[in-house]
This record gives structure tokens, C-alpha cells and sequence, in this order.
């Protein structure tokens, strides 16, 4: 029998002054509290850059382009008991237009990579964060 998964994208979004944004999860929410890549679930149909560009405009009121985004790394989590699977799929982002604000709650930061390690994260954050930054 086929496992199910749900495929999921996230935004690493960097500024020149080295910073890397972090949204923390609104209260009512799975990992309520924690901080995460923004981003959200690929719906059906939609290719993952444009479930990206698309969930960052909801997430944080920021435009971009798919052609900006450029993928760096993903993760995956087995389901546990009886959930499903998620591919959590991270791009990395320096061009869009707009301030990134948590539109949905929660909040948004801006960190360094020795920041972000301290932050408490969902686990597949933390390994994303870990690869992302391991050779900075």
C-alpha cells in the first residue's frame, strides 16, 4: 500500500546585511510558538515554486517571482502513527518587493544563522536550518 505525503515549501529569505527571516507560528496551530521557513502546503495542481510564491504573498504580503527562487534543500518526516508524510521542500529568496509582515500572526524576524540556531523550531526546520547554514 502507498504511504501518503504532502508536499510543502519554504521560503529562506535573505538580506544583505546577512540576516536570514523566521516566522514564528501562531498560537492555535501545529508547533504554535515555534519558528519556522514561511510557507505552507503545495495544493493540488500547482507546481512547488509557484505553491511558494504564492503562500509567501498570504503568509508575509511579499511579491516574487518562481524564477528567483532557488532550491537548496529538503526534508522529510515518516508520518509518525498513522499522519501523513511531509516533504518539506526550502528555496532559497534575496529579490521581492514589499516588508515581510506575519499577515496570519505569529511574527516574523530577522536572524542570524547563530540566531536561528537557538530558536526553537519544528524538526524539519531544525535540519533544514542545520544544512542550510553548516558551511557558514
Amino acid at each position: 500500500m502507498a504511504e501518503m505525503w504532502i508536499a510543502v515549501v519554504a521560503g529562506a529569505l535573505f538580506r544583505s546585511d546577512g540576516r536570514w527571516l523566521m516566522h514564528r507560528r501562531p498560537e492555535g496551530k501545529h508547533h504554535a510558538g515555534l519558528w519556522e521557513f514561511p510557507g505552507g502546503k503545495v495544493e493540488s495542481g500547482e507546481i512547488p515554486a509557484a505553491a511558494l510564491v504564492r503562500e509567501l504573498a498570504e503568509e508575509l504580503g511579499i511579491t516574487c517571482k518562481a524564477s528567483d527562487l532557488v532550491p537548496c534543500d529538503f526534508a522529510e518526516s515518516d508520518g509518525g502513527s498513522g499522519g501523513s508524510a511531509l516533504v518539506l521542500m526550502l528555496y532559497r529568496l534575496e529579490i521581492w518587493q514589499s516588508e515581510p509582515q506575519a499577515l496570519e500572526g505569529g511574527a516574523v524576524g530577522w536572524f542570524t544563522p547563530d540566531e536561528i540556531a537557538a530558536l526553537p523550531k519544528p524538526p524539519l526546520d531544525r535540519q533544514l536550518a542545520e544544512r542550510l547554514f553548516q558551511f557558514r
